[in-house]
C-alpha cells in the first residue's frame, strides 16, 4: 500500500497558527532522527549503529520487536526512513518532505510505502483504513512535537 498526505504548517491568513520557518521545521525533523523516542509510541530505546554524511543506520527497540532503519537526509528538504527487511518485519518506508508552494506557506508531505496490498479485498479494506488513520494521527502528533520543540517547550 502506498499512502501520502499533506499537513499544513503555516497559514499566513490564519493568525491562530504560530508560524514556523523552514529551519525550525528542519530542526524538528532532525530531532526525530536523532531522538525518535518522543515521536514513536512504544519505542523503548534506540541505537545509532552507523553514521555517514547524509545517512544513518539505527536500531529501534520496541520491546517485543527490534527493527533497523536506514535514514537518508536531503538537507533542508526531506528525511527518508527505510525499514531494513528482516524476519521480524517485511520492510517499508516513509519520506517526509518540506514543501513551500508559496513564500510563507509551509507543508509537510508524508509518503508511506508498505507491504500491505495495494488492491485489498473487502476484508482487508477496513484494516488498511485503520492503518492510514493511525499514520495520519502519528503525523499530526509529529507536527505537534515539532511545534513544542520550536517553542522551546518540554517534551512529555
Amino acid at each position: 500500500m502506498n499512502f501520502e498526505h499533506l499537513i499544513q504548517i503555516n497559514d499566513p491568513e490564519n493568525p491562530l497558527i504560530e508560524p514556523l520557518d523552514r529551519q525550525q521545521l528542519w530542526q524538528g525533523l532532525l530531532h526525530r532522527v536523532e531522538n525518535p523516542i518522543p515521536f514513536l509510541p512504544g519505542l523503548e530505546a534506540f541505537t545509532i549503529l552507523e553514521r555517514q554524511a547524509d545517512t544513518l543506520l539505527r536500531e529501534l527497540d520496541f520491546g517485543p520487536a527490534v527493527i533497523q532503519d536506514r535514514v537518508t537526509l536531503v538537507d533542508m528538504h526531506s528525511v527518508r526512513f527505510d525499514i531494513v527487511p528482516s524476519e521480524a518485519h517485511a520492510g517499508g518506508g516513509l519520506r517526509i518532505a518540506i514543501e513551500e508552494p508559496e513564500p510563507g506557506f509551509l507543508f509537510l508531505r508524508f509518503t508511506y510505502e508498505t507491504t500491505l496490498a495495494n488492491n485489498p479485498n473487502s476484508e482487508d479494506r477496513a484494516y488498511i483504513e485503520y492503518v492510514k488513520s493511525a499514520y495520519h494521527q502519528s503525523d499530526v502528533d509529529c507536527v505537534r512535537i515539532i511545534r513544542t520543540l520550536a517553542a522551546g517547550g518540554p517534551l512529555q
